[in-house]
Parts: structure tokens; sequence; C-alpha cells
């Protein structure tokens, strides 16, 4: 099996990748070194690793609640600055955000009556209809395009939802066909399964069924097709989605495309 040439090895942050070097659709590529994606900044060594180091790194966008920033908050490569930008601040709680209370109080039972995947797929529609998604996926295509602030890196939690839908914005934005974004998009499964692996464990150690729990712990085809289905019935496609959607205008999208091409 060929290596994926996106994976970046960190020893203080997992589900790190480059979105530079896929080929877009009228035969040139996306940049390198321009965005990075990743999981949560919340090791202690973040400041010091060399390798995130030499990425030179200046902006870090954190796409997480309050709920996950408070007790987690991100450590900052040398030289970069932080933004916040909830992309779910006005989505209510639903059994994702219940999961650690169930699974504190040991009444893993309760999961065969959640539709985990069900709850997934809203939140995807959500990522690109919902107000505050839409104000921070503009924030953050704007920070991309500024050249102060670039390179950046983006992440949640675990860098494959929210994470997942800002590096499908890009990609489209770059030139990149809905394949390659969807290549991009289910190619963090191996990394985010190691990373719940202990947390599937715990749950079978309680008497759960793991399968039960994995339509929140992975990312499915499905869930970015949710995204992209809503992303055309509400804006038409993906420039209308720029435009309406975000409120990019046109000299804004065309900076982000310059700005995430290779070939300029």
């Amino acid at each position: 099996m060929t290596a994926d040439p996106h994976i970046l090895l960190s020893p203080a942050v997992t589900n790190l990748r480059d979105l530079g070097g896929r080929p877009t659709a009228d035969g040139g590529a996306v940049a390198r070194g321009v965005a990075f994606r990743s999981a949560e900044l919340s090791a202690d060594d973040v400041a010091t690793d060399a390798a995130l180091a030499d990425l030179r790194i200046r902006t870090v966008v954190d796409l997480r609640t309050d709920a996950e920033r408070d007790p987690r908050p991100d450590h900052l490569p040398a030289g970069a600055q932080l933004l916040v930008l909830d992309a779910l601040a006005d989505l209510p709680g639903g059994a994702a955000a219940q999961l650690p209370t169930l699974l504190a109080g040991g009444d893993v039972h309760v999961l065969a009556d959640l539709d985990l995947a069900g709850e997934m797929l809203a939140v995807y529609r959500r990522l690109v209809v919902g107000e505050a998604a839409r104000t921070a996926y503009a924030a953050f295509a704007r920070t991309v395009l500024d050249p102060e602030r670039t390179p950046v890196l983006f992440h949640c939690t675990a860098g494959k939802d929210r994470t997942g839908w800002a590096a499908t914005i890009l990609l489209l934005a770059a030139g990149v066909d809905e394949a390659g974004a969807l290549d991009e998009f289910l190619a963090v499964n191996p990394a985010v399964r190691t990373t719940f692996a202990p947390l599937l464990q715990q749950l079978a150690a309680m008497g759960g069924d793991p399968e039960l729990l994995r339509p929140l712990l992975e990312v499915r085809a499905e869930y970015l097709q949710a995204a992209l289905s809503t992303l055309h019935e509400e804006f038409d496609s993906f420039p209308g989605y720029l435009a309406d959607g975000l409120g990019l205008s046109a000299v804004e999208v065309e900076g982000l495309r310059r700005t995430l091409r290779a070939d300029g």
C-alpha cells in the first residue's frame, strides 16, 4: 500500500496533514505548505515540537466549542496566533455531547436507542447552513487568503468533522473536484480510529457494543454527501455557497483560489 503523502508526523499532535499536493480538475495542484489540518493542540509539548516549528505556522484556527476548549486549551507553535471560530456555537447538545456523561454513569446500553449516524448527518447539514458555521467558515476562508496569516493550521477535537468540512471548502475553492475532496475527507479514518480505539475498548469493557458508537467516531462518505447535497439545495453551487452562504466577494474568492494553487 502506498503511504499517504499528506500525512505529517509530529509527537505533539495527531492527524496532522498538509492539504497541498492534490490535483485540481483543470490539471493544476493545491499548494503545499499553506493549509494544514490536525486534531486538537492540547499537548504541552506543542510549543517545542520541531515538526510543527518547521511548518512555520502563523495562525492556528480552533473550531471547537467552549466546552471542548476550556478543559483542553490549545498550546501554540512558536510564532503562531490563535483564532477561535466556534462552528457549532448555535447547535444544541445531542447524543455526542452527552456521551461522556453516559460513559461515566455506566449506562452504556442506552446507546442502542440513539441514532448517532442520523445525528452526524444533521451536524453536517448544520455545518453548511447554520449561522454560526457560516460565520466561522467565512472568517476561516478570509484568514487563509490573507498572506500575513498563512500558513494556517486548523483543527477541531479529532480533526475529522468540522475540520473535514473546512478542508473541503479549501479544496473545492482551489479547484479540486468533489471526488478529490471526498478522498481527503475519508483519508483521516485510520488516524481517528487509532485515536478512539481506547474509548471503544472502554465501552466493550463496560459491556457495551463498540459498533453502536462507530458512527460518531469515524467519517463516512454519506456524511460529506449530506453536506454537499445541502449546499446544492440551498445555494445551487459551490460558488453560490461562497458568495451567498459565506458572503465572500468575487475578489476574495479569486484571492483564495490563488493562495491555494501551486500554479498561482
